[in-house]
Order: C-alpha cells, then structure tokens, then sequence
C-alpha cells in the first residue's frame, strides 16, 4: 500500500453515503462549504436503500397542513414516558426542534420531498403522547432516470421487495396488486404500475419508479449532484488523522492505495454502526440471543473502529441493537438472504408465533423492534410463525406472496415446512405435539370471537393498523383453523445499532470524559441513539439521523464563519 501526497483539501469530509452522511454533505455544501463525500462502496444508500424510507419527526409540517394534530410538545411527553430518563445531553431536545426545520430546508432547497404518512401509530400507543396521525413523512416517488449515468449508484432495494424482476412497490401498491381482480380502481392501478414497468425494463435493468428507501437515496443523490458535491466511490475509511487532540481529516483505502484526505473544519462519521463488525457484535452481546445483520453488506462498523482509536467514547450500551424478526431465504440461484417480517404477516388473522416449547409468547401484531423483545424475554430464538396454507395463499409469510399455492420450491429450499397436521408439522419442527396442538387449540377457541385475552392482540390501534381491515370483528385475529399447515423460523435480527459514539446536540463526538474530540462529528448509526434502545416509531433511526446531520452541517459551517470559536 502506498500514501499519496500532497494531501487533498476540503472543508468538510463525510464517509459514508447513506441518508444521514448524504445529508449531512448536502446540507454543507449548500451552507458553503467545500465536501468531499467518500463511499465505501459503488453504491450510495446503505442500510437506507432496503428501508422503508420513513421519517419519524414529531411536529413536521406535513402532518401539521393535514390537520393531524400532532405537536412537539406531545411528542416530548410521549419520548419521557418511554425513555424514562432525564435528557442529561439535550439530544433529546435538539431532535424535537430541529427536526421538522430539516425538513423545510431540504424540500425548499433541494430535490427531496416527503408527504405525511397520514395514519401510522406510534408503536407504544398506550404510552401518554402517542400519536395515531402526522409524525410520520414518507419520501415521494422518485423516477431513477433524472439521475441519467447515476441511476446503477442507488443500492437496489432487497429482491424479495421487488416484483416482475425489479419494479418496486410500496404498502398501496401491494394491496391494489394482490385484490386487482377485486375492484375496478384496483385494476387499473396495477396495470398502470406494470405498464410502466414494461416500458422502463427495455433501458434499464430494473424500474425507474423508486418508492420507499430508493426514493429518498435517489432525491439526496440527485441533490448531491445539482450542489456539486464531490463523490468518491470505492473509498474506504482506514483511520483518522489526528494532531494535537484534533481531528484534521482521515485516511482512505481506493483501489489498493490509502491516501490522506485533510478537512479544514473536520470529518463526519456516517458509517453504518456496528453492522457486520464481529468482534463489536460480540463485545456488545457476548450472552445474547443468536442474531441476524440485516445492515448493508459493506457496513463493518469502520466509523466506530477509527473514532474509538482516536478516544471516542462509546454510548447506548445497555440496549445496544434496534430489532426486526427475520428469516433466512434460500434464492433458486443457490444464495441466501434475510427476509425482514414487519408488516405484511404477523398481524394478520390466522398466523401465531410460537416458542421452541410450542407455546405463544407475545402479541404477534407489536412492532417488530417490540416482537424481538419479546422472543428475547421468552428464550425463543428462534420463534415458529404458524399458520394454514390458506393463510399465505391470502396474505403470504415472509418472502412467499400473496397468492402463492405451489409452495413446493419454497419448501424444497428449506425456507418453508409445510404438514398435513399439527403432530405433523410439530414433529417436523421438532416441537412438543401436545403442547403446539393444545396452543393452537385456545388460540382458536377465543379467535372465533375475535378475541386474544392471552397477549390482546389486536386491541391496540397500532395493531390494528397493520391487521386485514376486511376481518371482522377483530382484524388481527382470527382462527389458525383446519391444515395443511406452514410453519417458518424468524431470528432476532438487527437493522440498526442503537449504540454508538457518544456525541452532544451538535453532533460532536465525545471522549470518555464527556468532552468533545475537536473537529469529528457523527450521525445516522454511527452515533449513538437518543432512544437509549427504545423504539417509539416508524423511521426513529433516519428521522433523527437526518436531523443531526443538519444540526452537523450548521455547526460546520458556523465554525466556517467564525460564529462559534
């Protein structure tokens, strides 16, 4: 390896291109300033590209416009009831007023734009200032053709989240695609969606109507382009350059060749987390359940491991990972892949979870962050989710659509077991038969009632939300009832850290004192999160991760102005 000097200059160095790092340069260079923006892969987006793309900011216009009633100060109420700690740092505080002013800026200063989300529950809604409506925006539609030579550098989202071999589709768009045949409207939406497809597929090697996570990377990253930042692909962070207890740039692996790169007012870390970073895995939870990274492939917990060697401090250690149940899918060209169970299943009527002793333990329709909780309480890595063959001809299980009949190459790849019977499908997961029969026999009992006086689910408006709204009397409940029957494994898996660099509301980055290591910020997972572990929404890793990374780049550029000594 060789070191290439002289040394390249810029005001702000950012690595790592996901929402928050990308942000974070877009905003810079907007305030001014001079940005490099290194990208360990060839690919901008990260962990954000196979997200959903929600925000959560309590208080944004959006919801405010749509009459939704959200403000800050229930939302306040709402974070102190479920964090349960005093906001010592004030991140707490500087999340809750500068998220909705990032927002305002991007979509008055750039190409991003979002909507409000309309109805989408906080997922703790029995906890004092919850909302039902307006704290959730959702990124619009974006076409994947403005960005012209760029469109390959947005990370596709998971093949599992794409039908037709690349068209993308988003909560709407799945249910007009699964009842086309059921009313008029439906119809026509979806033949709208494959019409298009058909049309893009004969340029581009997947669709170029992006929804969800795609969107938002494809409306930063046209942004970054019309600011004129400057990208560098293929550029690994190796280390940071540090001179008299201050962060002066960092060292980056391209092409076999480390080279140094000075940043006059200092380095943004935007990494990813922990990630794929075995050894901080490990150091995090040595005795914890066996767990599933569902964090970008390239995401090897860089950031942490060059702030930590420059004294950064670590934070969040007590509730250190952000969950989501997920389960291995075996692909017909022989890979593997981690399919993430968040919606579109568990709280449907006809599906329970089960443990290895073939017994419930939780409300199958909570949060997916809250479900994993829950298999963690009960020992139940991994859990079973049972259901009739019927159930995913009707709704699906995991990577198997709705529709699906021939579940046969999904069995034959060990992704799916299907059994004639309980004794059957019990035996086969190697479950007490009694105990699973018995199980499914109360569930059903009170199901044909619409009722779960075990774990409630169903009763709670969140749970609800997610439930099949053409079951009554209760949309998450209903019976298993008569086989075949289907069963598959779902593990603990982890989209974000919730630890990470300990930083202040500015999004410094602190030692293990407290103080802040000059001239080194940090965001998105690379810090850690203002939650302390809980979630209380969808989007609580890239709302606030965006919002530091505004908060970052003012700071930034107040130094450059001389406005902060």
């Amino acid at each position: 390896m060789t070191l290439d000097i002289p040394e390249t200059e810029a005001d702000l160095l950012v690595i790592g291109a996901g929402a928050a790092g990308m942000t974070a340069a877009l905003v810079a260079a907007l305030e001014g300033l001079r940005v490099v923006l290194c990208e360990a892969t060839q690919q901008v987006g990260g962990t954000t590209g196979t997200s959903a793309g929600t925000l959560w900011i309590p208080g944004n216009q959006h919801g405010v416009a749509a009459g939704h009633g959200d403000t800050v100060d229930a939302a306040r109420t709402y974070l102190d009831a479920l964090i349960g700690e005093p906001d010592h740092d004030g991140r707490r505080e500087a999340f809750l007023s500068s998220g909705p002013a990032m927002l305002a800026y991007l979509e008055a200063r750039t190409a991003v734009r979002f909507a409000s989300a309309g109805m989408h529950p906080d997922y703790l809604p029995h906890l004092p200032g919850a909302a039902v409506r307006g704290r959730a925006v959702s990124p619009l539609p974006f076409d994947g053709r403005l960005l012209g030579a760029d469109f390959g550098r947005v990370r596709p989202p998971l093949a599992e989240f794409m039908v037709l071999g690349g068209m993308m589709v988003g909560k709407a768009d799945i249910a007009a695609l699964v009842g086309r045949y059921r009313s008029w409207q439906a119809f026509v939406h979806s033949a709208r969606l494959v019409l298009r497809h058909a049309r893009e597929r004969v340029r581009h090697p997947r669709g170029a109507r992006w929804v969800m996570g795609n969107a938002l990377v494809g409306r930063l990253l046209h942004s970054l382009r019309l600011a004129g930042v400057e990208l560098r692909f293929g550029a690994r962070l190796r280390g940071l350059e540090v001179e008299d207890g201050r962060v002066m740039g960092a060292s980056v692996e391209a092409l076999g060749r480390t080279q140094v790169l000075r940043a006059r007012l200092g380095v943004v870390l935007a990494t990813g987390g922990v990630g794929h970073d075995a050894a901080l895995r490990h150091f995090l939870a040595p005795h914890g359940p066996t767990m599933l990274a569902l964090a970008a492939e390239a995401v090897r917990g860089d950031g942490l491991g060059a702030a930590r060697a420059a004294g950064a401090a670590l934070a969040g250690l007590e509730r250190p990972f952000l969950w989501q149940p997920s389960s291995v899918v075996h692909r017909k060209d022989g890979s593997t892949g981690l399919f993430p169970h968040l919606f579109l299943d568990r709280a449907k009527p006809g599906l329970i979870a089960v443990d290895r002793q073939g017994r419930r333990f939780v409300d199958e329709a909570a949060s997916y962050h809250h479900f994993v909780e829950g298999m963690v309480r009960a020992g139940a890595v991994p859990a079973w989710l049972v259901c009739s063959t019927a159930f995913i001809r009707r709704h699906g299980l995991g990577a198997i659509a709705p529709g699906t009949r021939d579940l046969r190459p999904w069995v034959e790849r060990r992704t799916l077991v299907v059994a004639p019977t309980l004794d059957d499908l019990a035996r086969s997961l190697e479950l007490p038969a009694a105990a699973l029969a018995d199980t499914v026999q109360r569930y059903d009992h009170w199901a044909r009632l619409g009722r779960d006086p075990d774990f409630h689910k169903g009763e709670s408006v969140f749970d609800r939300f997610n439930g099949d709204p053409g079951h009554a009397p209760n949309p998450c409940v209903g019976p298993v009832g008569p086989g075949p029957y289907a069963a598959i494994a779902v593990w603990p898996g982890d989209a974000a850290s919730s630890a990470g660099l300990a930083t202040d509301a500015q999004g410094r980055v602190l030692d293990a004192h407290g103080r802040p290591i000059e001239g080194l910020y940090a965001c998105g997972n690379d810090a850690a999160s203002l939650m302390r572990g809980h979630y209380p929404g969808p989007g609580t890793t890239l709302g606030p991760g965006m919002a530091q990374a505004y908060r970052i780049a003012l700071h930034a550029s107040a130094m450059a102005r001389g406005d902060i000594p």
